[in-house]
């Protein structure tokens, strides 16, 4: 159990019922509204939607994030979709 000692990188993600999701590991913020979140995590960007989202917690000393709400997905952004992130912002800063 000491592989966290050894630089190796570690997530958790937990959702209830779909209305709560708790993610560890979460390095920043990058941008969020009621329907998309988009957050900086240890293994990658990972972006969250759903219905009427909003932050129940955010512990960025612990890389604790809490996020209430219907949520519709989660998915990383990894590989050739990093590469595109500025359209990807650019989507959401429309």
């Amino acid at each position: 159990m000491n592989d966290q000692g050894k630089g190796q990188k570690r997530q958790e993600v937990k959702m209830l019922n779909r209305k709560l999701l708790e993610i560890t590991g979460v390095m920043n913020v990058e941008s969020f509204d009621n329907e998309e979140f988009l957050l900086e995590t240890e293994l990658g960007f990972l972006t969250i939607r759903g219905h009427n989202l909003h932050m129940k917690h955010l512990s960025l000393e612990q890389g604790l994030v809490a996020i209430e709400g219907l949520v519709h997905s989660l998915a990383y952004l990894d590989g050739n979709a990093t590469s595109k992130s500025k359209g990807f912002l650019g989507k959401l800063f429309k």
